[in-house]
This record gives C-alpha cells, sequence and structure tokens, in this order.
C-alpha cells in the first residue's frame, strides 16, 4: 500500500480492486469519453462502478475495456500518491467533485502515466500487484451502464 504523504489513506477499500477501479475509470473515458463513475461500490471479491453514456455499448466494446484495463496492469505500472494545496491540484486534474470542506490539502493518486485524480482510498504500489481484471457482467438502460468486475490471480 503506498503513503507517501503526510494525508494518509481514509478509506479501508481493497488496495488491488481500488487501484483496478481507477484503471477502469481512465479506461471509460479513454474509450467512451464518458465521466468518471461517480456511483460505485468497490469490495475484495467483486466490485461494480456505473458510468452514465449516450448509448449501450456493444460486446466488442466491453471485452476491448476489458483488454485495455488488463494491459494497463500488465505494464508493472508504479502507483504514487502526492499531497498538494487545493489551487495547485485543480490545475492538474477536475476537482468538482470534492465538497468545499475536503479542505486545502488534496491527494491526487498516480498510476504511471495512465491515470491521476484525487482519492483517499488505498492502492497498491503497482499495478503488477492488482491480478487480472475481469467483466463479470454489465447491464444498460435509462442511460446508466453498470459494470461489475472481480480480479482473479
Amino acid at each position: 500500500m503506498i503513503e507517501t504523504s503526510s494525508l494518509s489513506p481514509k478509506k479501508d477499500y481493497f488496495a488491488p480492486m481500488h487501484t483496478a477501479e481507477h484503471i477502469l475509470n481512465q479506461t471509460m473515458v479513454r474509450v467512451f469519453g464518458c465521466a468518471r463513475s461517480k456511483t460505485n461500490h468497490i469490495e475484495k471479491n467483486k466490485s461494480k462502478c456505473d458510468y452514465f453514456l449516450p448509448a449501450g455499448p456493444s460486446e466488442e466494446q466491453m471485452h476491448e475495456v476489458e483488454r485495455l484495463v488488463n494491459e494497463v496492469i500488465a505494464s508493472r505500472a508504479p502507483v504514487r500518491a502526492e499531497v498538494l494545496a487545493r489551487a495547485e491540484a485543480e490545475k492538474r486534474v477536475d476537482l468538482s467533485s470534492l465538497p468545499p470542506e475536503a479542505g486545502d490539502q488534496v491527494r491526487l493518486v498516480y498510476i504511471g502515466a495512465y491515470d491521476v485524480c484525487p482519492c483517499i482510498g488505498k492502492h497498491v504500489e503497482n499495478t503488477a500487484e492488482i491480478g487480472r481484471f475481469k467483466i463479470i457482467s454489465y447491464d444498460y438502460a435509462d442511460g446508466r451502464l453498470r459494470v461489475r468486475f472481480k480480479l482473479e490471480n
């Protein structure tokens, strides 16, 4: 688990799954041009994330998402955290989802050069620690895509 700052992780997520969620979020942004998941449930055995899309994805697109996530995991990317003043962090990432009471210090988590976002959770030190990412199922209704996934060794 990474802890490279005075702001240590506050959420007790299972670090490999939580790091995989970050990679999935960035992959969804890149593949579909959507926003990161704002609604999710991250657990050790299986997790889910919701994304809002104008149309449902094809099976081929979802296979591509799974392939891309696993490609990032296999790249052995380092994962690190950095604490910045909120004003400096705003120059690097979108902080619109952070409430003002989050404070003047923001913890950014970097997954190699692939992803950076504000986060208070636990993460692995290297993507090689995650395992294989597997989409269990997904469904699309009323503009919401729910992706359920797990990690395999």
